[in-house]
């Protein structure tokens, strides 16, 4: 213990900021300083010397030039040489860390790649954790069989090319077993498609003024090409190029170049700031519709003569397609209307037209399918199974229906009661009608005679046309593959491009043709016909469709069994379409609501996605 008074105890002077040793330190030159102990008799001594005093304190270093050991963080860290059998007892065992930290912000393209050599194997079931497992194999759907990618090392092998494959996009088109060489009808109006080949379309472009005008005699006369399967130059055939012009062609009412009349549905936005001066002139709206008239009435006779195949009849809420009869299966002229509303169906049936909604029934049938295997499955097991509330509720309103408020009378308070009106009850009973409007369901079908008359409601229907708005006046879009009475002829707007894409670590050609405007269905088929020939049977074409119309690939279960293939095509020799084109248009359609997206050709095969 210290004694009041000793130098250890003392003060520092104010004032002074420098540091000095006390009196019992010495310091001599290029030594450290020795410390002093102070003697009995007021003098000092020299303390014990270095080997003792590293002796009493462990870890003193002369000079202060390192701090002790006792300061120092004392945390061992586990070395990856180091046995696991260092973990205490019963303690799970850790997984391996791994040397490089991913980046959170990191992509799947710019993330680190380890090495081949440390990438791990894909766990088996039973060897491991899931966490193991490589993120790619979840991608793929559980129903496809799939070799499993071993990768290894061989001399030779690049090994920066190796993990390329791992981080390809898995493909799962949904493709027809077996390859066909024909794909099914699309009746579905397309406003692009994109072929891509591996072979140049330079065939395609700079048509002369020669080849343009035999294409559009060719079109007008109806006239059928045949062209080899391959041709070894596309570029110098001159018959090639003349049937690529005619491919293009449509007939179009109204022509107003400077209005985008197809589509009309949510058009609204294209149309809006453009000039309409008809919008505010009753006697050009007139004029207008007196000739759409004329038009329309010129279609309808000639597909009900057999010299046009179909048309479309496209206004600003719903499109009609009028098909001849001997297309799609029907042995009568069909009228195909999507979407519908319960005021057009209404007004349809004050008409006196008689039209049917295959898929409202076709969900029905379904469900009294269902509810009758409940019911037998109620009566096999007992009173256990429960029959369901819905089922329970549509029987009762039925009934209530049919029995109408009789009981009211045998209780002698209909006069108390107020009854509901019979527009309520009405919407009760079409309550399943409603809920299909505007809906892809809510497809109404018209056949035989009863297409006369719908041509008469349509013309003389004033909700056809809109009333306001930037399509207000403006009548429907009339689109037919041949030439009528006031139509105009149309051709779609094709280009070439010309681009490289990356496959692994090589670029590669490809080459595009892109197709732009209202594609009909003969359209789309001359064309991949003329592309299997000029593109050696190998291309492929995405197709972008007017969703309104996907709607009439739908099977409306009336085909006719006597109907045959070579009385259809006597029938519609004189239609203005290819042989081949009306064989395909006349088979029954198989695509459901849906319409084809992708479809691809190799070595003169279809393969197709809808």
């Amino acid at each position: 213990m210290l004694q009041p008074g000793s130098p250890w105890c003392r003060a520092p002077p104010r004032g002074r900021r420098k540091w000095r040793p006390p009196p019992h330190f010495s310091t001599a030159q290029g030594r450290s300083p020795v410390p002093l102990a102070p003697s009995g008799d007021g003098g000092s001594r020299p303390a014990a010397p270095l080997p003792a005093m590293a002796a009493a304190v462990p870890g003193y270093s002369p000079g202060f030039k390192k701090p002790p050991a006792t300061l120092r963080l004392k945390r061992k860290r586990p070395r990856r040489s180091e046995p696991a059998a260092s973990q205490p007892c019963g303690a799970a065992p850790r997984a391996p860390s791994t040397s490089v930290r991913r980046n959170p912000f990191s992509s799947l393209d710019n993330a680190p790649r380890q090495p081949v050599w440390r990438q791990q194997e894909p766990a088996q079931p039973g060897r491991g954790p899931a966490s193991t497992v490589p993120f790619w194999q979840f991608l793929e759907s559980a129903g496809e069989d799939k070799p499993a990618r071993n990768v290894e090392l061989s001399e030779g092998t690049d090994v920066l090319a190796l993990p390329e494959d791992l981080h390809l996009p898995v493909p799962t088109p949904d493709v027809p077993p077996s390859p066909r060489h024909e794909f099914p009808a699309d009746w579905s109006i397309k406003t692009r498609l994109l072929f891509t080949s591996s072979q140049p379309f330079t065939w395609a472009e700079h048509l002369k003024a020669q080849e343009e005008a035999q294409g559009f005699v060719q079109h007008c006369r109806a006239a059928e090409i045949n062209l080899p399967q391959s041709v070894q130059e596309p570029k110098l055939s001159t018959e090639l190029r003349c049937a690529f012009q005619q491919s293009l062609v449509y007939w179009l009412h109204p022509s107003l170049s400077w209005l985008q009349l197809f589509p009309r549905i949510g058009a609204d936005r294209k149309i809006a700031g453009k000039a309409c001066p008809w919008a505010q002139d009753e006697a050009l709206q007139q004029a207008l519709m007196s000739d759409w008239s004329v038009s329309f009435t010129s279609l309808y006779n000639l597909l009900k003569a057999k010299l046009c195949p179909y048309f479309y009849v496209c206004t600003y809420q719903f499109t009609v397609l009028f098909r001849a009869a001997g297309l799609a299966g029907s042995d009568v002229i069909t009228a195909v209307i999507s979407p519908t509303t319960r005021g057009l169906r209404e007004a349809m049936r004050n008409e006196g037209i008689e039209f049917s909604l295959p898929l409202v029934e076709e969900s029905r049938s379904r469900k009294q399918k269902n509810s009758e295997g409940n019911l037998e499955t109620e009566v096999a097991h007992g009173p256990e199974v429960g029959r369901s509330p819905e089922n329970g509720e549509e029987a009762a309103s039925s009934d209530d229906d049919d029995d109408g408020f009789s009981w009211l009378e045998e209780m002698g308070v209909q006069d108390k009661v107020k009854k509901p009106d019979a527009v309520s009850i009405k919407l009760r009973k079409e309550k399943h009608e409603v809920q299909v409007d505007h809906r892809p369901e809510s497809l109404a079908v018209v056949k035989g005679t009863n297409t006369f008359t719908l041509l008469n409601f349509l013309i003389n229907c004033k909700s056809l046309v809109a009333v306001a708005g930037p399509q207000a006046g403006l009548p429907p879009t009339l689109l037919s593959p041949v030439a009528f009475r006031g139509g105009t002829m149309q051709t779609l707007k094709a280009r070439s491009m010309n681009a490289k894409a990356r496959v692994r670590l090589a670029y590669e050609d490809i080459f595009s043709l892109e197709i732009v405007g209202p594609v009909l269905p003969h359209s789309l088929h001359l064309l991949t016909m003329l592309l299997q020939s000029a593109q050696q049977g190998a291309f492929s074409a995405v197709l972008y469709t007017h969703e309104p119309t996907a709607v009439f690939n739908a099977d409306l279960h009336n085909a006719s069994p006597a109907l045959k293939k070579e009385t259809v095509s006597k029938d519609l020799l004189k239609c203005g379409l290819h042989s081949k084109t009306l064989d395909q248009l006349s088979q029954v359609p198989t695509l459901g609501k849906s319409s084809l997206r992708f479809l691809e050709m190799k070595d003169s095969a279809y393969a197709w996605k809808s």
